[in-house]
């Protein structure tokens, strides 16, 4: 288990170890990532990386914790709102800016999943638990709208969650792969049009004429 610091000094140090390991995997990636190149950019002598981690794994396990707070972190304040089709469209929007914003599109937790799952258990439990608090946020959301009857009685807010989730990340691994931030409009219009469907009352579509994507 990853010993943890106990000043703050120390948590500084931790934070600053993990923060540039988690740079380098995401420009290089893992297999291009070595602890003398973490160490040179946090500034760490070995043994200050090895009083908190025993070992490069370890360390690549808090890459994994940390990018997944991160993505989850980042969609907070759309989270919340993910309860009605107002805060729906919002979140989904925001979803679709942000792949238009990056040089290289994608989740982060995806390609980091792509690369540690299949090497290293440990790391597949924290990605696939940072995955699973993301489809809690959506389905808190479509929970709280079949709590005011606002889905039909047929609705299944625990399927619509596993769904959307799965529609998003397909459309982050396109965007990615393609260098085409519009697969991720597509996979967003596709989570709308299914929840819209679910809804109890219809609800007016949005505007027939799409928002530019650059």
């Amino acid at each position: 288990m990853p010993k943890q610091p106990r000043t703050a000094r120390g948590r500084a140090t931790r934070e600053r170890i993990v923060r540039a390991a988690a740079e380098l995997v995401a420009k290089r990636g893992v297999a291009g990532t070595s602890l003398d190149d973490v160490r040179e950019i946090a500034h760490a002598s070995k043994s200050q990386l090895y009083l908190y981690f025993a070992d490069r794994d370890e360390l690549l396990r808090a890459v994994a914790k940390s990018t997944c707070d991160s993505v989850l972190e980042t969609q907070a304040d759309a989270l919340a709102d993910f309860d009605s089709i107002t805060g729906i469209e919002r979140y989904l929007d925001e979803i679709v800016a942000l792949q238009v914003e990056r040089n290289t599109p994608g989740c982060p937790i995806g390609s980091l999943a792509g690369q540690l799952i299949e090497r290293d258990e440990a790391s597949r439990l924290i990605l696939a638990d940072g995955l699973e608090r993301w489809e809690l946020s959506l389905r808190n959301g479509l929970e709280a709208m079949a709590a005011r009857e606002q889905l039909r009685p047929d609705a299944n807010p625990v399927l619509l969650a596993s769904q959307t989730l799965m529609l998003l990340q397909g459309g982050l691994l396109l965007s990615q792969v393609r260098r085409d931030p519009s697969q991720m409009r597509i996979a967003a219009d596709t989570v709308l049009e299914l929840i819209r469907a679910a809804c109890l009352t219809s609800t007016p579509p949005r505007d027939a004429t799409p928002t530019p994507l650059g």
